[in-house]
């Protein structure tokens, strides 16, 4: 009886589950139906009824996506990929360049063209001066380098073209020579003294090529400018020998001085030139960082210089305690017209005449530049202004 009743229950019980399975396929297939775009990635299910990780699709995708971009070869790849560098700090032109590649200033220390680099310099010298010279003027230029010790750079603008000869002194041998016919020394200063070529240099020298030195000595005359604190300075004149403005005249009882008395109505304010903040064009010493705003104030076309004298005082502050005249070492202007003879005879006038009415056209010229400059500044601060308190 036991056994019949078992026999019975075991038909019955397989046509219960094949009931239950047909049931759920069609019941699965209706819910198919009704729902065509059910996501499986946003179906959310208790973890209790199904424990089991079941997000696909784009999830799995963007895992997919990150193991890529971190594997090594991914990441080699953005390592050399140089389209993807951009410093937008770095100076123009640059910003495509790693910080840790640039070179942004440059110097005149000369180089060896074999053997390591790092051991190419034995010294670097810390100042720089620059004569313009023409080969006629050479046994003077020779006494003035020898006023320089080994710790200058010395660089020469040769405005006659005259070079290889200057090899019959020694010193020349190590100095830099640039050669260009009929400039001043103002042109060449604009295209080969670019603040971030000087940039090693604490001071540079610009001076002219008639300039007396037996009373001056480079060193000592440093040693002055820095106790004193001028960032821009020249060496007292001779008195007795082209002199121009009382300022730049020697006076014998003192190592330096700033300010001056000049002839009555020439100074509307004792601080400003030429009574202070003021010296020549013939012999000025810049300091590395009043030169870097002096160079970008030179006009590119105008190359006498003329007027920029009168607006040096512009680059430091407050000018009249930060531009001197050093006393103690002075020099003697010995007033060779050189240059001027480097012109052109026109319209029955001499040479030096046509460079001497260029020189009064471009005073005029930087004068009103300077002005206009200036004008547009404050009246542009003052629109601004005006739009802010509108504000």
């Amino acid at each position: 009886m036991g056994i019949r009743s078992a026999v019975n229950r075991k038909p019955n019980e397989t046509m219960r589950l094949i009931v239950t399975t047909f049931v759920g396929i069609v019941f699965g297939f209706f819910i198919g139906v009704s729902f065509p775009t059910l996501s499986l990635t946003k179906l959310n299910l208790p973890s209790s009824i199904l424990p089991i990780n079941i997000s696909y699709g784009s999830d799995q995708n963007a895992q997919s996506s990150e193991n890529s971009h971190n594997s090594p070869s991914t990441q080699a790849q953005n390592l050399t990929d140089t389209s993807k560098i951009w410093v937008p700090s770095n100076p123009r032109g640059a910003e495509r360049l790693p910080r840790g590649i640039l070179e942004a200033e440059s110097d005149f220390y000369l180089r060896r063209l074999w053997g390591k680099p790092n051991e190419d310099l034995t010294s670097k010298p810390q100042y720089l001066v620059t004569f313009t010279v023409g080969y006629n003027q050479r046994m003077n230029i020779d006494a003035a380098v020898k006023k320089f010790s080994g710790n200058f750079t010395i660089l020469l603008f040769h405005y006659d073209g005259r070079t290889t000869e200057w090899d019959e002194f020694e010193w020349s041998k190590r100095a830099i020579h640039v050669s260009v016919h009929k400039q001043t020394k103002w042109w060449y200063a604009k295209r080969f003294l670019h603040p971030d070529i000087v940039a090693p240099y604490d001071y540079i020298f610009i001076w002219d090529e008639d300039l007396g030195v037996e009373n001056f000595n480079a060193e000592e005359y440093i040693k002055l400018v820095r106790k004193h604190g001028l960032e821009i300075s020249q060496p007292g004149l001779e008195p007795n020998k082209g002199l121009t403005w009382q300022m730049t005249k020697r006076r014998g009882d003192q190592e330096v001085h700033k300010v001056t008395e000049e002839k009555p109505g020439w100074c509307t304010n004792p601080h400003l030139p030429p009574c202070a903040g003021f010296v020549e064009i013939m012999a000025p010493v810049f300091s590395r960082d009043a030169w870097r705003c002096v160079w970008h104030m030179i006009q590119n076309d105008l190359v006498h210089g003329w007027g920029l004298d009168f607006a040096l005082r512009k680059c430091v502050e407050p000018a009249h305690e930060k531009i001197g005249v050093v006393d103690s070492q002075w020099i003697v202007h010995q007033t060779v017209p050189s240059l001027g003879n480097q012109g052109e005879a026109q319209n029955g006038k001499a040479p030096w005449q046509g460079v001497r009415e260029r020189c009064r056209k471009e005073w005029t010229m930087f004068q009103d530049r300077l002005a206009k400059a200036e004008n547009e500044y404050y009246k542009a601060i003052e629109i601004d202004s005006s739009n802010s308190s509108a504000h």
